[in-house]
């Protein structure tokens, strides 16, 4: 009985989620067909479909001019205009940075990209006895970072060589200064999702990075999960790089980027 209740609840959650999802896909291309949203979130037409018919019913979704093809109805724009803090990275990270942070013990930060530097703007501290603290408001290098590394990733080749230009600073023995070796580390970040640094700031820290992306798919921010070297090994990494990545999708769904399934 308890079983076969929950399925109704359940199957409800999932349709608002995807339905969430085929606004997105509406915000972000433009006026689509329902083989084009399908295709786009992976999901069946006949849902996206049935979905497409809710949305429209309640002015969240209009047919374009032409049939069959839909857009971003005048109710949205109406909700949108009560979402005045919806734009607080912040406030939207802040419940995930929590989560995360008290789950795995060690301390959770998001950071920026400005200039030549990242900026953290806001830091959940984990249970662990040995944490890094006091990060909030603190500028770091990117090329030292795990934060500063997922950035020059995703940047073209010829804004990692302008940072490489001024000269990159060498904070431990540790830290990458040459270029080639950095540009191997960057292709490995793009392969894998994440980055990773140990000790190349700091003596004794290690970090995790994973990128926060936006209705574009840009990525705009990092979420990064850092503790001592001890903790974060190569056999931890792994496991902990996962329940990042997830923070940051969750992260990333909240600032409008499509979720997909």
């Amino acid at each position: 009985m308890t079983s076969s209740g929950s399925r109704p609840r359940d199957h409800s959650v999932q349709s608002v989620d995807r339905a969430v999802s085929i606004l997105q896909v509406l915000a972000t291309r433009g006026p689509s067909g329902v083989t084009e949203i399908a295709e786009e979130l992976g999901i069946h037409k006949s849902t996206v479909f049935r979905l497409l018919a809710t949305l429209e019913s309640r002015g969240l979704v209009e047919q374009d001019t032409e049939r069959g093809r839909y857009r971003i109805g005048y109710t949205m724009v109406e909700l949108a205009a009560g979402a005045s803090k919806v734009n607080d990275l912040s406030l939207l990270s802040r419940p995930v940075c929590q989560e995360l942070a008290a789950a795995v013990g060690d301390t959770v930060n998001v950071a920026i990209h400005d200039g030549h530097d990242v900026i953290t703007i806001d830091q959940a501290i984990g249970a662990a006895v040995i944490a890094s603290i006091d990060w909030v408001g603190r500028r770091a290098p990117l090329h030292a970072t795990a934060a500063g590394k997922l950035f020059m990733a995703h940047m073209t080749p010829d804004q990692v060589a302008e940072i490489f230009a001024e000269g990159a600073e060498k904070y431990t023995p540790h830290t990458i200064v040459d270029p080639t070796t950095l540009a191997a580390a960057l292709e490995t970040i793009r392969e894998r999702g994440y980055a990773t640094t140990s000790e190349e700031h700091e003596i004794g820290l290690a970090a995790i990075a994973a990128p926060v992306r936006a209705l574009d798919g840009k990525v705009i921010a990092a979420v990064t999960l850092s503790g001592p070297t001890f903790r974060l090994t190569e056999d931890t990494v792994p496991g902990l790089a996962a329940q990042l990545l997830a923070a940051a999708a969750k992260i990333s769904w909240r600032r409008g980027f499509v979720k997909r399934g």
